[in-house]
């Protein structure tokens, strides 16, 4: 009889305990294990700002330039992506950093992505228009991607933490700026009489956070990502550097909700705000992700994948009249006095590229996919009508670009854009791929979501 009671009561025990552990293990495996860090990224009023046809000049500074890496782990698949408050940067330089993060971390070469905010108030990377690489703060900035992502790598959390995703939506910041003038050519900069937009403006505000689990919705915050498509463009206070509007807004949020903020550029190439102040643009990049986080919801993670591959493309041939006819109607026309400042720069990067027309080259294109939600890297300033066009023909239902990411071969426009002319495809160091090129990388990236999407079914 004593035994009898004896075995109930186990099995009382043991029902109670399955009742407990089941929902527990039918949950587990959902999340990821998350790591993330923010390095600072200094700098000096020596240094040459880009973002200009000339080099720019800064006095003092507002928020943080900084390195941001969030590193995330599923099983055996580590993924790292890392965020640059610069303008951008080449392979040159970010292909040895990811070298040395795979061999002190080993985070796969290909696992790792690197994309510039944009930000048009930090020192220079690279050589275009009429100056070059600061080379000392670009070192710094290749120490800066390993500093960030050994130091997630490290932070990565014991436990998996929830993956949280809301598409939220941002349309007033931004819009088309390749806007078609009165006589037929396409704004850049001067007199504004505009007539229509000729392409398109993405409002999708992406907002992927992680954070540590919680029975009631958003827990404690470990890391943020968010995505927008406008031109990094604009200062607070005037002549300093600065992330701008989005590194601002992402150093305010960290502030106010904790946890490390990372913005990821998107599909900017044809985008610019042309209203607003930094200051306003800023608080509305803030209030918006901020009313994403209260609306995102919990999502599986079941796999982490990555693909990486080698893409290559050719320098356009041009003809050294028709662009200089371009270049010189536009400027003498739009910008009036300030034109002899500008025509002879785009003239001497022609004369640096006239030898290399037709040179075959040779950079990167990545797709990730963090449970349902892909994101594929570009090397480029990506034109939004090929970035959209990426969405639509994703097999991702959620998938977001990041421009300006592993390297950067200039501007990648649209052919319909490059038969309308305009600054973004007049030949130089800021735009020499040949036409075709943007549409190329489209179907590049379709084809490596598609073998992400296949091999996930497997």
């Amino acid at each position: 009889m004593r035994t009898t009671f004896l075995n109930s009561i186990w099995k009382l025990c043991l029902l109670f305990g399955l009742l407990i552990v089941i929902p527990q293990l039918l949950q587990a495996g959902d999340g990821v294990r998350v790591g993330a860090a923010a390095v600072n990224l200094k700098a000096n009023d020596h240094m040459p700002v880009a973002g200009g046809i000339h080099p720019g000049v800064a006095q003092g500074q507002e928020g943080e330039l900084r390195a941001i890496a969030i590193v995330l782990e599923k099983e055996d698949v580590t993924l790292a992506i890392v965020t640059l408050d610069i303008l951008m940067i080449t392979r040159d330089v970010l292909d040895v950093a990811a070298k040395e993060i795979e061999d002190e971390t080993e985070i796969p070469f290909s696992n790792i992505l690197i994309n510039c905010t944009h930000t048009h108030h930090a020192p220079s990377t690279m050589q275009v228009h009429g100056y070059a690489a600061d080379l000392g703060f670009t070192m710094r900035v290749q120490k800066g991607i390993v500093s960030a992502v050994k130091k997630a790598h490290a932070k990565l959390s014991a436990n998996e933490c929830d993956f949280h995703f809301h598409l939220g939506r941002e349309a007033t910041i931004g819009q088309n700026s390749r806007q078609l003038l009165p006589d037929g050519s396409i704004y850049w900069i001067g007199r504004r009489e505009f007539v229509r937009s000729t392409g398109p403006f993405d409002p999708e505000l992406p907002v992927l956070a992680f954070s540590e689990p919680s029975d009631e919705g958003l827990g404690v915050l470990q890391a943020v990502l968010f995505n927008h498509s406008t031109h990094t463009i604009g200062t607070i206070k005037p002549g300093v550097r600065s992330p701008s509007f989005y590194g601002l807004a992402g150093q305010r949020l960290e502030k106010d909700l904790g946890g490390v903020f990372s913005f990821v550029e998107g599909a900017s190439g044809s985008t610019h705000n042309l209203t607003l102040s930094c200051a306003e643009a800023t608080d509305r990049i803030a209030s918006a992700v901020k009313e994403a986080l209260t609306k995102a919801e919990r999502r599986p993670v079941k796999r982490l994948a990555s693909r990486k591959e080698s893409f290559k493309y050719r320098v356009r041939t041009f003809d050294e009249a028709a662009e200089e006819a371009a270049v010189s109607t536009y400027c003498r026309k739009w910008v009036g006095e300030s034109a002899d400042n500008f025509v002879p720069i785009f003239r001497r990067m022609r004369q640096q590229l006239a030898s290399m027309q037709g040179e075959e080259r040779e950079t990167w294109v990545h797709a990730m996919v963090i449970g349902d939600v892909a994101m594929v890297g570009v090397p480029a300033e990506f034109f939004t009508k090929l970035g959209v066009d990426i969405k639509n023909r994703s097999p991702y239902r959620h998938t977001y670009v990041a421009e300006l990411a592993n390297d950067w071969i200039g501007y990648l426009p649209d052919k319909d854009a490059h038969e309308l002319g305009g600054y973004q495809v007049w030949t130089g160091f800021h735009s020499y791929a040949e036409p075709g090129t943007g549409e190329r990388v489209v179907d590049k990236a379709i084809a490596l979501l598609n073998e992400l999407k296949e091999e996930g079914r497997e």
